[in-house]
């Protein structure tokens, strides 16, 4: 397996952060950016770039355009998610429209995704956060309507 840091990528990152989708400066500066876990934005992982990565909890939050859901960026997507699960990380995949209209559950579905991860971690140590996969879906996911 290839490392985890590529710096190669590391100029694009720089700049996908200057260029941060309507969506992702949404998620960002209203809510992971004071999160109590620390999380940080267009993080390079072995040759991709996830869009939020929470290092304690081994979690990557991936938000969807619909540029995501053609048959070939599912693909690329599945392969994208396998090779970060190959680093133990567990994988949210929130579409735009999630952020757009469900903004608050969102935030809950994060928050319990990382509390989940963080007592698996504290409760078995040798547990990998991918190991339930019960997170790591495209929609529909289990996010609370109001």
């Amino acid at each position: 397996m290839q490392r985890k840091h590529n710096r190669q990528l590391v100029p694009l990152a720089k700049q996908l952060r200057s260029d941060m989708t309507k969506e992702e400066r949404h998620l960002w500066y209203d809510y992971l950016r004071s999160y109590p876990v620390r999380f940080m934005r267009q993080k390079v992982l072995g040759h991709y770039i996830a869009d939020f990565y929470c290092a304690k909890a081994h979690l990557v939050v991936e938000l969807d355009g619909s540029q995501h859901y053609t048959d070939e960026n599912l693909l690329k997507d599945a392969e994208r998610t396998r090779f970060l699960e190959g680093y133990d990380l567990q994988v949210l995949r929130i579409s735009n429209n999630q952020i757009n209209q469900n903004f608050e559950g969102v935030c809950l579905y994060i928050d319990a995704a990382v509390k989940q991860a963080l007592k698996k971690k504290a409760d078995n140590p040798s547990v990998s956060a991918s190991a339930d996969s019960s997170l790591c879906t495209r929609e529909p996911f289990p996010i609370p309507h109001e």
